[in-house]
């Protein structure tokens, strides 16, 4: 028989000789290891989402797919334990998903014969979110930042994780010694932490208990007594005991061996490789849908699709667009290529008012409200208006009287100004036909971009591609970690 314990271990051994001052640059020493961890967490969240489906329809969790997660979140626990999640070891943390058996700190999960296919569906999410309040207080919004001062450089926490290993780091330096008792207090608040992290990624069924564990030593071992099945590192029996790691002393955890080279360095890079595909597929894919809803439902009677109306308004004698780019001659597309026939419509906000609207180079356009009193629309796609205001006095001649114009219109009511754009910088502009002062006008833009329906296709497929080269890239490797995994085991 053997004692029912939390299938979740971490341990940890403090250093018994920490760096004074080392911490204070630990923050730089771990960039490479959040550099690659920023990848490992990705393809964490494509294996989980994998595991996801095969759970919900087999009640297994791939024993690969585990392999790797386990290594992803053991990875992560050496440099939290290194940097400041605790500062308990001046050890670099090894480039590896694998357990060191001689590396101070230590994350096992056992393998699960079968998982709930009901309880997939709300544990992660649902039924942890007590457990994520607690969490939140413990990491807070932010695990660690920087600040610099006076040309000075150091590191705040978040949370109360981060909180006491400021304090523990303040007493490391005055004293040069690591209080035990509050380092076995940061290992319960972290026990828990990877417990709950366990459990939302989906590598076990058991709720992670309401306990603070202290103690360097996980008290939730698993105890193995005679005639009970022998205890297994990675899904291997372990039937003969290994010597103890050099420096390590009685009373403490004895780290287990290694697992076996499940996921190689060239399997663990195609993995990652094929999850950030896959993001690039799903972006790619989201775009040809809403290009293709663009293109199917959004267009109007006469082909155009359009922005929402705004209101435009000054007590000045014009309202114009910022200068707008539309390239060179040279270039590959032209703007009628891009866009089609643009139209722009406005209607005066005042009964009975008349509205002009024109579209012009912009340096005809300068040269006219040179000297003038104008808005300009720096931006109006952000709930409100914004003009940067020009001084002057009023125009030399009406618009309506301009010769300039590539495209105008003017009258009463809604007015609408078709235009075949072309290369260059141009600017469209709205005023009184008389040049009087003082303008309120609704108006939007619209264009028929002629070939959205083969931009949609174009992006369709280029999604399907990108997305069986991630299939690709996944699969290869989670299949042949599978069979090394199905060897190492003996299944």
């Amino acid at each position: 028989m053997s004692v029912a314990t939390y299938p979740v271990r971490v341990d940890g051994t403090l250093d018994p000789r920490v760096s004074r001052w080392l911490w204070l640059v630990k923050w730089l020493l771990v960039i490479p290891h959040y550099f690659v961890l920023a990848f490992l967490w990705l393809a964490f969240c494509v294996v989980s989402c994998i595991a996801f489906f095969a759970i919900l329809f087999t009640g297994r969790y791939p024993r690969a797919l585990f392999d790797f997660n386990v290594g992803v979140l053991r990875w992560t626990w050496r440099v939290s334990y290194y940097s400041y999640g605790a500062l308990a070891t001046d050890r670099y943390p090894p480039f590896t998903l694998a357990e060191v058996p001689d590396y101070p700190t230590h994350f096992e999960v056992s393998y699960p014969e079968h998982l709930s296919r009901g309880l997939v569906l709300v544990k992660w999410w649902l039924l942890a979110i007590p457990h994520y309040v607690v969490v939140g207080i413990f990491v807070g919004g932010s695990v660690w930042g920087v600040w610099w001062a006076d040309n000075n450089v150091g590191v705040f926490p978040g949370g109360l994780i981060g909180i006491l290993v400021l304090v523990a780091a303040v007493v490391l330096g005055v004293t040069g010694r690591y209080p035990q008792q509050l380092f076995d207090f940061v290992l319960g608040l972290n026990r828990w932490v990877l417990r709950v992290a366990a459990y939302a990624g989906l590598m076990t069924d058991e709720y992670p208990p309401f306990r603070l564990d202290m103690g360097g030593a996980d008290p939730s071992s698993i105890v193995t007594l005679p005639g009970s099945a022998p205890p297994s590192v990675g899904g291997v029996p372990i039937t003969k005991a290994a010597p103890p790691p050099s420096g390590w002393q009685a009373g403490q955890p004895q780290p287990q061996g290694p697992a076996p080279r499940v996921w190689t360095g060239g399997r663990v890079v195609s993995l990652v490789l094929g999850s950030l595909l896959a993001l690039v597929s799903l972006a790619v894919l989201a775009a040809a849908g809403a290009t293709t809803w663009l293109d199917n439902s959004q267009r109007d009677a006469a082909g155009y699709l359009s922005t929402d109306p705004h209101t435009f308004t000054t007590p000045s004698y014009a309202v114009t667009s910022d200068s707008i780019d539309l390239g060179t001659a040279s270039d590959l597309f032209t703007p009628a290529d891009l866009f089609g026939t643009v139209r722009i419509r406005a209607t005066s906000n005042r009964p009975a008012g008349v509205v002009f609207v024109g579209v012009a180079p912009a340096a005809a356009v300068e040269r006219y409200l040179g000297g003038v009193s104008h808005a300009v629309v720096t931006d109006w796609t952000n709930g409100h208006t914004d003009y940067r205001r020009a001084a002057g006095g009023p125009p030399p001649l009406p618009p309506i009287a301009a010769r300039f114009w590539t495209a105008h219109t003017a009258g009463i009511g809604t007015q609408s100004l078709t235009w075949r754009p072309s290369s260059g910088q141009w600017m469209i502009v709205v005023m009184n036909p008389s040049g009087r002062p003082g303008i309120s006008v609704s108006a939007d833009a619209g264009a028929t971009i002629p070939d959205l329906g083969w931009v949609a296709v174009a992006l369709w497929g280029l999604g399907i591609v990108l997305g069986a080269g991630a299939a690709a890239l996944v699969a290869v490797p989670v299949i042949r970690a599978g069979r090394a995994s199905a060897m190492a085991t003996g299944r």
